[in-house]
């Protein structure tokens, strides 16, 4: 039988591999999907994310504005990571097929971003429209964020 300050023990290093885990994905996902932004349309995406919470004026902010968007991007990184995580302690399949789960995953962000976040953001953005945009934003984000959180979640989760 296991004693109390045992499985304490065990129970802070559960927690503290979930937390590595749900960092590395979502720091790992929130650099990488804030790089190809960046690359793709611009240094100045994270006024564009701040303006998801502040509206259409902050696109003209300052450091401090560019600072929340950076900040809210990886809060929603890691909120993601998180929610992977806590959906493969109950889906063993998400963490025994990373590849395909993490492709469907960064799938689905891409979608929950484009048809509820973005929509009931301060900016009221809907979209993409073209074909082109909306195969673009799957792939990117079924590689850059998919894929960093369904591996870092499988190889540092206990």
């Amino acid at each position: 039988m296991q004693t109390a300050a045992a499985a304490q023990s065990e129970r802070r290093s559960e927690i503290g591999s979930a937390l590595m885990a749900i960092a590395a994905g979502g720091l790992a996902a929130g650099a990488l999907d804030l790089t190809q932004a960046g690359i793709l349309f611009g240094w100045r995406i994270p006024l564009v994310i701040a303006g998801g919470l502040l509206g259409p004026r902050a696109i003209h902010g300052g450091a401090g504005t560019y600072l929340l968007g950076v900040l809210l991007h990886f809060v929603i990184a890691l909120s993601a990571a998180a929610i992977y995580f806590a959906a493969s302690r109950r889906l063993s399949f998400l963490l025994e097929h990373p590849l395909v789960c993490g492709l469907f995953f960064g799938a689905a962000v891409e979608e929950v971003m484009n048809l509820i976040v973005l929509p009931l953001s301060a900016l009221h953005a809907r979209g993409p429209y073209e074909l082109h945009d909306l195969i673009q934003g799957l792939l990117v984000h079924m590689i850059v964020v998919g894929l960093p959180i369904s591996y870092s979640i499988r190889r540092l989760a206990k």
